[in-house]
């Protein structure tokens, strides 16, 4: 190991790193972003091409959630027991996750039906979340505490210049001359390239962090090894959910309305914004003969006419990648000097969030959707960083990465609620108008910021009883 095994584990004894160095062992999201931008800018695109009505897609994203729910405690509670003396305690989980991930990338828009489309979601989302705790858990692992809030908002960095290149990744190809059209019901080939563009930059991304990066032994291996033996997996995990920090459940409402925000987003931008904003809906190929002349150039033209939309709905909205970037940058620079007020910069940055959901409704003109998302792009920022950084300050180390594969339930649990109810609510409440989803995440966002006055700024460490293993 290059920091040797005599380093503690206490974070006041971590030595400070340097900012390339930070960069380095972050520099895995910027993959797993491609991975998640892709999947947020255009699973609905690739279920409506296969046939979805809009108030079954938010039901068909379900997997992503449920993904996350399962799989992020487990990771964490397992990484947080593994050690490798060549690949460390976080990394093994890495590579394996961004394996899985590519190849369910490249497959996922050659799905040909809408069943095996759902069904690759469930393991692309399952694959990321293998990847995607442990980069979290390593943030606290190999930092000091007054470095965590830098190390949190360079991770931000990094996903925002993700979310902002692979957002624009169809439109890009497109630009190149590939095809966004194509037969009824088949993806169009722009589409598939930039998901295969995704897969290679996912695996290369975290293969750097990987060969990069260097994660600090265990003090007392032997003590290690024998508090690893005693272990029970589901007991522990259910005597860490029951001996939550209060601080923790705090963020978790805070959380729990910021991500319902978010999942409206990703699930329903593009169906409401092509209808609403571009009054370019997705046409049902079912409804259509194509053997009919007329009625095949009736469908092709409206097909061009969604597909032209999607691609601008992702390029529009991988304008809050840029400015979550251009916001990180900000706190990156303050953060590098002096102390964050963390709580206070979360709370306005919601606000904003919620102002840029609610301002889609009234567009005068689909350009006008990038200060929107401008504005979205300032509260995902905030949302990608200081609410880890608020938390870190109150578990215990050892137990960093099964408490931050359970502060994953505040943001799987939402999602599912969402899932579940939002394409219901569209569809009776709203009669089937898919932009006031994006109007509820406006909403959710500002009762996220109402929440956040009964978080701490200044956690202490709430010691959590160790488990009785009889």
């Amino acid at each position: 190991m290059a920091h040797g095994a005599n380093i503690a584990s206490g974070s006041a004894r971590r030595p400070v790193l340097s900012f390339w160095q930070i960069w380095n062992m972050s520099f895995g999201f910027l993959g797993i972003q491609f991975g998640f931008a892709l999947q947020s800018g255009f699973v609905s695109r690739i279920f409506q091409t296969l046939g979805a009505d809009k108030d079954v897609i938010p039901g068909l994203w379900l997997a992503a959630p449920l993904t996350g729910l399962l799989v992020q405690p487990i990771i964490g509670y397992l990484s947080d027991r593994t050690w490798h003396p060549i690949f460390g305690r976080r990394r093994p989980y890495f590579l394996i996750g961004a394996i899985l991930s590519s190849i369910a990338l490249l497959y996922m828009p050659h799905s040909p039906t809408l069943w095996i489309a759902a069904g690759m979601l469930w393991i692309l989302d399952a694959s990321m979340n293998v990847t995607m705790e442990p980069f979290r858990a390593l943030v606290a692992d190999k930092l000091p505490e007054q470095q965590r809030s830098y190390g949190f908002v360079v991770q931000t960095l990094i996903i925002g210049i993700g979310t902002w290149v692979a957002s624009n990744l169809p439109w890009f190809v497109t630009q190149l001359g590939v095809s966004n059209e194509a037969a009824p019901g088949v993806i169009p080939p722009s589409v598939q390239i930039a998901f295969a563009v995704g897969a290679f930059a996912f695996l290369a991304c975290v293969l750097f962090t990987v060969f990069t990066t260097r994660e600090y032994p265990p003090e007392d291996l032997q003590h290690f090894e024998a508090e690893k033996a005693k272990g029970r997996f589901f007991a522990d995990i259910v005597h860490n959910v029951r001996h939550m920090p209060r601080q923790m459940r705090r963020i978790g409402v805070v959380q729990f309305f910021s991500w319902f925000a978010f999942f409206a987003m990703w699930s329903m931008a593009t169906p409401g914004l092509t209808e609403h904003v571009f009054q370019a809906p997705a046409p049902d190929f079912r409804a259509y003969d194509v053997t009919v002349p007329d009625q095949a150039a009736a469908f092709a033209g409206a097909n061009k006419a969604f597909q032209d939309a999607a691609d601008l709905v992702g390029a529009y909205m991988g304008w809050y990648g840029l400015s979550s970037m251009a916001v990180a940058l900000l706190l990156a620079f303050y953060a590098s000097r002096r102390v964050l007020n963390r709580r206070a910069v979360h709370a306005a940055s919601l606000v904003l969030g919620g102002l840029g959901f609610l301002s889609m409704y009234v567009v005068p003109s689909p350009v006008w959707l990038i200060g929107s998302f401008a504005l979205v792009g300032v509260a995902w920022a905030s949302i990608l960083s200081m609410p880890y950084a608020l938390l870190a300050g109150c578990i215990e180390e050892k137990r960093m990465g099964v408490f931050m594969g359970l502060f994953n339930m505040f943001i799987c649990l939402p999602q599912i609620v969402a899932a579940l109810g939002l394409g219901a609510i569209v569809k009776h409440a709203f009669d089937n108008h898919a932009i006031y989803a994006l109007v509820l995440s406006g909403c959710s966002l500002l009762l996220a910021a109402v929440f956040l006055l009964r978080v701490s700024e200044h956690p202490t460490l709430e010691p959590v009883p160790e488990p009785a293993h009889g």
